[in-house]
C-alpha cells in the first residue's frame, strides 16, 4: 500500500474536521525516527505533540506494557481496583511541586484532566467562575474549548460554550504585554465582569503550547499565587504539554518556586499510551463526592504500567538535565540564525520547549514563511510543528532521548530551511 493510496482512502473514510499535517503514513518508529509505509525515514521533531519525551518504543516502556498484557488489560479501576494505580499515584504525589499532603486522580486524555480539574475546583470552592488566558489551549471538549483562548480552528462553529469563563492577556514580549498587564487585566475583570468571591479557579499553562511557547514570567506566577490566596481561588497549572522533563524540570512550575493547588498532566506521562492525571492538595482533591470523578478507561492498566516505566527512564537517564543541554544547543543555533535572518523575530526557550517566531519585513506574523520552512525541512526528512495565535511560530518537540548525531543532523536541516 502506498502513501497516495492511503491518502485517497483517508479522505473518503474520515471527516475533514480531523486535520492531518502529513500526507504520508507511519509504519514503524524507534526513538526519534519514524518510517512511512514506503520505507522513508523521518526525524521526528513532533514526538506525537510532546507525547514521547522518552522516545518511540523505549525498551523499558515496551517491556512494562508487555508484562501487564500477561496479567489483564481492563477491569475498570472503579469496579475492581489494582495496585499499580496506587503505586503511580504515590510516586506522582511525591514528585509534584506542591507541599503538604497531595492526591492524584487518573483519566485518559489531557482534556479530561482539565475538565476534572475545573470540576474539583468548583466542588471545593462552591463557586463557578473560571479565569483563563488568551492564546491558551486546554482541549477540544466543550468546557476546555471555553477555556481555550484561540478561536480558529478550535472554536469555529461549535458554540455556545459553558458560561462564566473569562480570558485575560498572557504575557508576550513581542506584543508588549507584561506580567503586570496580565495581573491588571484580572483586577479590571474583578471590577467589570465577576467579583473574586465567585471565581473558582485561575488556569494557565506555565509555557503556552499551541499559543506559541510563550513562557510565563515568575512575576506572573507570584502575582497569581497572591491573588488566589487573597480570594480563596484555586490555581491550576496545565502542564499537559510542559510536563515530564520538557522544560528541563519534571514540571515547569518548578522554575518559579510557586506552588499551584492543582496540576493537570497527560501527553508524556505514559510514553505514548493514553493516560492523564490531576494532582493537587489533598483537601481540594477530596472535594468531589464518591462517583463524581472517574471514567471507564481512567487509569488503564497498560497505560499505568507504561507511566511507571517512563518515570524510571526520566530519572535513570537524567532526561531533565539532557533536556537543558539539548535545548541550549538548539537555542544557540537559532540565535545564530537570527543574526543573519531578519524574518526571525524571537527565539523562546525553556529547556527543550523551544520555538522561533517568524515575521515579515513589515513586522506582521508570517505564517506562510513557517509553512515554507516546514515543507523544506520535511523534504529533507525532518518533521516540524507550527503553533502560535497566527500560525507563525515553529516549535521543536524532539524526544529527549534523541541520539546526538541525529540531533545534529536535524539542526543542520533547520539551518538550511530557515536560510531558504
Amino acid at each position: 500500500m502506498t502513501n497516495s493510496e492511503l491518502q485517497t482512502r483517508r479522505l473518503a473514510a474520515t471527516p475533514r474536521g480531523v486535520g492531518v499535517m502529513c500526507d504520508f503514513y507511519a509504519q514503524r518508529a524507534e526513538n526519534a525516527s519514524l518510517w512511512d509505509v514506503e520505507g522513508r525515514e523521518y526525524i521526528d521533531f513532533a514526538a506525537g505533540i510532546a507525547v514521547v519525551n522518552t522516545g518511540h518504543r523505549h525498551p523499558r516502556v515496551v517491556a512494562a506494557i508487555a508484562a501487564q498484557l500477561e496479567c489483564f488489560t481492563h477491569t475498570a479501576y472503579q469496579i475492581v481496583p489494582y495496585e499499580s494505580v496506587v503505586t503511580l499515584a504515590e510516586r506522582i504525589n511525591a514528585l509534584v511541586p506542591i507541599s503538604g499532603p497531595t492526591k492524584t486522580a487518573f483519566f485518559t486524555t489531557g482534556a479530561e484532566a482539565v475538565e476534572n480539574a475545573i470540576k474539583i475546583a468548583r466542588a471545593h470552592t462552591r463557586r463557578s467562575g473560571v479565569i483563563a488566558f488568551g492564546g491558551g489551549f486546554h482541549g477540544r471538549t466543550m468546557m476546555t474549548l471555553a477555556l481555550t483562548g484561540k478561536v480558529a480552528p478550535y472554536k469555529v462553529g461549535f458554540g455556545p460554550f459553558p458560561a462564566e469563563v473569562f480570558h485575560v492577556p498572557y504575557p508576550e514580549a513581542l506584543q508588549g504585554v507584561t506580567a503586570a498587564d496580565s495581573l491588571a487585566a484580572i483586577a479590571r475583570l474583578f471590577k467589570t465582569d465577576i467579583e473574586p468571591q465567585r471565581v473558582a479557579a485561575i488556569i494557565l499553562e506555565p509555557v503556552q503550547g499551541e499559543g506559541g511557547f510563550n513562557v510565563a514570567p515568575t512575576e506572573l506566577m507570584q502575582g497569581l499565587r497572591a491573588l488566589c490566596d487573597q480570594h480563596g481561588i484555586v490555581l491550576i497549572a496545565d502542564e499537559v504539554q510542559s510536563g515530564f522533563g520538557r522544560t528541563g524540570k519534571l514540571f515547569a512550575m518548578e522554575h518559579h518556586g510557586v506552588e499551584p493547588d492543582l496540576i493537570t498532566m497527560a501527553k508524556s506521562l505514559a510514553g505514548g499510551m493514553p493516560l492523564s492525571a490531576v494532582s493537587g492538595r489533598a483537601d481540594i482533591m477530596d472535594a468531589p463526592a464518591p462517583g463524581g470523578l472517574g471514567g471507564t478507561y481512567a487509569g488503564n492498566p497498560l497505560a499505568v504500567a507504561a507511566a511507571l516505566a517512563v518515570l524510571d527512564v526520566i530519572e535513570e537517564e537524567k532526561l531533565c538535565a539532557r533536556s537543558v543541554r539539548l535545548g541550549e544547543k538548539l537555542t544557540m543555533r537559532l540565535l545564530a540564525a537570527k543574526e543573519s535572518n531578519a524574518g526571525i523575530a524571537e527565539v523562546r526557550a525553556q529547556g527543550s520547549m523551544v520555538a522561533v517566531e517568524l515575521r515579515d519585513a513589515a513586522g506582521a506574523p508570517d505564517a506562510e514563511a513557517v509553512r515554507r520552512v516546514q515543507q523544506r525541512a520535511m523534504a529533507q526528512g525532518l518533521l516540524l510543528l507550527s503553533c502560535g495565535m497566527y500560525g507563525n511560530v515553529i516549535r521543536f518537540l524532539y524526544p529527549l532521548t534523541i541520539p546526538d548525531a541525529l540531533f545534529d543532523r536535524a539542526l543542520d536541516i533547520i539551518d538550511d530551511a530557515l536560510k531558504a
